[in-house]
Parts: C-alpha cells; structure tokens; sequence
C-alpha cells in the first residue's frame, strides 16, 4: 500500500483564539473548531482521558492543514518553542506567501518577530523565520522567479 497523502501538522498553543487570528491574517482558513475529549481519544495519544480544544486551519489551496491544540487536560508538560533551529525534532512550518514585506507587516501587527533577517537564496527564493504567538517558529518562502 502507497502513502496518499500528509494529512495534517499539529501544534500545540496557549492561546487558541490569538493563534486562529494569526493563521487566519496570514492566509490559511478556519475549517473548523471541536472540543475532543474522553477516554477513546486517550487510547490515540496515550495521554489518558483528555480535554482538548482544537481548531483546524487549511491553506488556499487545499492541500495542506495545521491542526492547532489546546490541552485543557491533562496540562502541556514540555516547551520546545524556544529551541534554536538546529534542535532536534519536528521544529517549524513553512508557508510560501506573494510578498515577504508585506506578510511581515500584517503579522508584526500580530505579534510577529523577525528571528534573523530576510534573505534571498541563488535569485530563486526570499526567506526568513519569524516567531508568531507563543513563539511558534513559522517559515515563510517567496518565489522570486
């Protein structure tokens, strides 16, 4: 059997509503928001019974989802948003956007801080990594092609 597709990333925040409102100015779209709870999602995570709020975010496109969470129960027990970009593990996200200038100036609005500088790589891409709320690190790309 063949992979079909990646169906989601999830990322765990503390503030659910300020995350939506930055996803939401950035360009992804509100699918929708469930409380998930009870033993049976429990038996997924291993985490036991547990009181989650989640909000699934989509891109324009359709192809691609962040899966925002906010434990209520049991409480988050590790933070990996203050981690360098050369730690290990599942580390950031990254969005290709029309204009870097201009995305930047919305999302500083939000909160949003450049983490070094926007660069451009071989006349083919600007990047940077900036840090939106709770110090998630986002990724954004332009095509300068």
């Amino acid at each position: 059997m063949a992979l079909k597709r990646m169906d989601n990333v999830g990322i765990v925040v503390e503030d659910l509503d300020v995350t939506i409102d930055f996803f939401l100015e950035l360009g992804l779209d509100l699918e929708g928001r469930a409380t998930i709870e009870g033993e049976w999602a429990g038996r997924v995570t291993g985490l036991g019974n547990q009181h989650v709020e989640i909000a699934m975010m989509r891109t324009p496109d359709g192809h691609s989802r962040l899966e925002l969470s906010r434990f209520l129960t049991p409480p988050v027990v590790a933070d990996h948003r203050n981690a360098p970009v050369n730690a290990l593990g599942y580390l950031r996200v990254m969005f290709t956007v029309d204009d870097i200038g201009e995305t930047l100036e919305r999302l500083r609005a939000r909160g949003a801080e450049l983490v070094g500088e926007v660069v451009d790589y071989q006349d083919v891409y600007r990047l940077c990594y900036i840090r939106g709320p709770g110090g998630l690190l986002i990724g954004l790309a332009q095509e300068l092609t």
